[in-house]
Parts: structure tokens; sequence; C-alpha cells
């Protein structure tokens, strides 16, 4: 039996995204269990001479392997011109409909509508994609406007969560992106966004000090229905009171 089969058979059965390491570890584990059953077998007179030859080779699958036998069954996906691939996004591999089909597909989900994120949204999105974890006051020196209004959106759509507080005065919020967030924009990581290592390095303005009093807790937002959105243009925000 092959490695690529066995790894499609898993992916196919689950339910949730799976690692290479989970699915290396899942191989193995079900060797282990054979192996156990084996020598069960034996201790019992009952057992064959010996486990099948393709079954113990898979004792010692490494999660490189996984990988090559991913890349096997998009090679076969892709030759034979099939509708789905498997992708790797941030919690491990899952099998995803090709783009062309999307608009078929979505008629399985009627009552799902594409939200519309406005500019200004998706610039304060970006600013925290980039230099996460990051405090509202930060985000405010960079667009140079209130971010309050844009932050709760991307709450609301489970794009941006609170990921802890800053060791600054107030104890700020720090904002970070979801899972849902690498889910949505097919990357794995920080890394896999547009020039990473170079924006992220980037000098940045400085923020005003924040006090307590100038804190403001954004409360958490459950997750959104639909995980599609649109950009469009819309007004800017109102603009940040000058400090005094």
């Amino acid at each position: 039996m092959d490695l690529p089969l066995i790894v499609e058979a898993l992916l196919i059965a689950s339910s949730e995204p799976l690692s290479a390491e989970e699915l290396a570890r899942l191989v193995r584990a079900r060797v282990a269990e054979a192996e156990d059953v084996f020598q069960r077998e034996c201790d019992e007179g009952d057992a064959p001479e010996a486990l099948p030859l393709w079954l113990s080779a898979l004792a010692t699958v490494s999660s490189a392997e996984v990988l090559a036998a991913i890349g096997s069954l998009n090679e076969s996906y892709a030759t034979s011109g099939r509708s789905f691939s498997l992708q790797e996004r941030a919690k491990g591999w899952k099998f995803y409909t090709s783009p062309q089909f999307g608009d078929f597909v979505r008629q399985l989900f009627p009552g799902r509508k594409p939200e519309r994120l406005s500019g200004p949204a998706m610039e304060t999105l970006a600013i925290v994609a980039y230099r996460q974890p990051i405090t509202k006051a930060a985000i405010e020196a960079v667009r140079g406007v209130s971010c309050d209004g844009m932050l709760q959106k991307l709450l609301d759509r489970d794009l941006v969560r609170i990921g802890g507080r800053a060791d600054l005065p107030g104890r700020p919020l720090l904002y970070e992106t979801t899972e849902l967030f690498y889910e949505h924009f097919g990357i794995r990581n920080i890394d896999d966004l547009p020039n990473a290592a170079e924006l992220r390095k980037v000098k940045l303005p400085e923020p005003a000090a924040e006090t307590a009093e100038q804190v403001q807790q954004l409360p958490l937002a459950p997750a959104p229905t639909s995980p599609e959105w649109e950009t469009t243009a819309a007004p800017e925000e109102n603009p940040a009171p000058e400090s005094p």
C-alpha cells in the first residue's frame, strides 16, 4: 500500500487539517498497533510468519516522506485535471477546491454573502498582520486616525484578536491576527506575507505615551458566519484628536 494513498485517506477522513508531523505520527501509530496485535497472536500461536513488508516499511515514516507523498498527490491531481488539491495552511494540510469552481461551490451556501471590508479596515488589518503583536496607539500612530471602529470590525469578523497586554504604562491591549486570517488569505504564517521580512523591519512612527485612562478595552467578538470579504472604498474615519 502506497504512502500517498494512506495520506490521502487520512486527510479525506479528517474533519480538521493535519500537519505533516501528525500524519507521520498516525501512520507510525498504525504500524505499532499492528505489531502489538502480531505479537499477541504470536504468543497464542495464531500469527502468520511476519508482518506484511509494506506495513513494516512504514514503521519509521518521517514528516519529510509525508510531504513528498503530498507532492506526489498534488502532481497526480494536476495531471488528471482534478477540481481540488492539497494546500497547507496555519493548522495543517487540507483539501481545497480550485478557485475556478468557487462560484459553483458557493451555491451550496445560499445564505452566505460576501461581506465588504472597507479600505481603512484593510489598512488597519495590514498593520496588525505585519507588526503584530501591536497596540492600538501604535496602529493609530501609523495611520494618523482613530482606529477604534476599524479594530472592532476586525474583531467582529474574527480576523484580529486580543493577544495579551503590552509591558507599557497602562498595560495596553495587544492585537494579533487569528487562524481565520491565515485561512482566508491562504498563508501558513506571517513569513508568507508579501515582503514580510523587509516590511517588519521598517521603522514606524512612535505612538504617544499611553495612560491607564487612555487604554480602551475592546470586547472579544464571536466568530463570523462567513469567511469571505471583499475590499471596497469607504470614507476615512474621524481623525484622532491632537494631543494638547
